[in-house]
């Protein structure tokens, strides 16, 4: 199988304490898990590892399934590695994998991995048809030689648990301070600039125009404050995502006018981190509007970055 392939890049040393799951995101709810997968691990003497799915399994297990990631799996797993854990392995769900039993994949984690606790949380379920549920696994531990550590799941001031889903769910609105609230970081979106159509240029507003990957999860429809990483150096930014209404051009565009740069920058990166949402798209009568419009939308911009220069990142 595939998967035994990849868990045997990483031989951990010793007995090990493993978490499973896609972890995208590695949101604040993660984070409380991946704390406790530490702590049980330096109680116990063993190393902390995660198995992160390279891919969510419902893309396999429904074709038709169009999900956009929160990071790319680059990101992720240096996200992951950054919570103190020993080691972190990237896996491959694949059909094969999704008609594994709960107790074969158990077995297998046991014998490639030496793994000897398990921590999850209590909605956690693995297995063909997910059988392995928190239920079963507690009644297959004893047996298998494993310990198995249920972690309670972290909740959002409204009472709902965080989720990644929860997340998508406010990007999807525009609602960035809260996705940062949940994540516990600023959303980042890195992408390269490529040429557009030159609108902005015209209006005395020149914008990079980001093309970012396919498979990431965009911001709702709208005008941001974001800050734009170039080179190592950080600027201020007027970000706009979704279509161009005025002009009825194209499809949804990510394109940011980069406050205070006036380099030639086609080609190369920006990684831009979102702060809070100006406004909704709209469609302006007149040339001039959409200018007053934007010369609003930049002086907010640097109303809101200069304040937030004084605030943790």
């Amino acid at each position: 199988m595939r998967i035994q392939a990849e868990l045997g890049q990483t031989p951990p040393g010793r007995g090990s304490a493993l978490t499973v799951g896609v972890f995208d995101g590695v949101h604040l709810g993660h984070r409380r898990l991946l704390s406790e997968l530490v702590a049980e691990a330096s109680r116990s003497g063993l190393a902390a590892g995660v198995l992160t799915f390279r891919n969510h399994p419902t893309s396999v297990l429904r074709p038709d399934f169009d999900l956009r990631y929160l990071t790319t799996l680059e990101s992720r797993v240096r996200l992951l590695e950054s919570t103190g854990v020993d080691y972190v392995i990237p896996v491959t769900f694949d059909a094969e994998l999704s008609r594994m039993g709960a107790p074969s994949f158990i077995s297998m984690l046991r014998e490639r991995l030496d793994m000897k606790a398990l921590v999850v949380g209590p909605d956690f379920a693995m297995g063909h048809r997910r059988g392995g549920t928190t239920a079963a696994l507690s009644a297959l531990a004893p047996e298998a030689g494993f310990e198995l550590k249920i972690v309670e799941p972290l909740h959002d001031a409204s009472g709902h648990p965080v989720r990644s889903s929860s997340v998508r769910g406010a990007l999807a609105a525009g609602e960035v301070r809260r996705v940062s609230d949940l994540l516990g970081r600023r959303l980042a979106l890195k992408g390269k600039v490529v040429a557009g159509y030159g609108r902005g240029a015209s209006l005395g507003y020149p914008t990079a125009n980001l093309e970012t990957l396919s498979c990431l999860a965009l911001p709702g429809d709208g005008v941001y404050a974001a800050w734009a990483s170039i080179a190592g150096r950080r600027y201020m930014s007027a970000t706009s995502i979704g279509a161009r209404p005025t002009f009825g051009e194209g499809g949804r565009a990510v394109e940011a006018f980069i406050l205070d740069y006036n380099e030639d920058i086609y080609g190369g990166d920006v990684e831009l981190e979102f702060v809070d949402r100006l406004r909704g798209q709209i469609a302006f009568d007149s040339v001039e509007a959409l200018q007053d419009q934007m010369r609003d939308d930049v002086n907010r911009v640097r109303a809101i970055l200069t304040v937030g220069c004084a605030l943790p990142v």
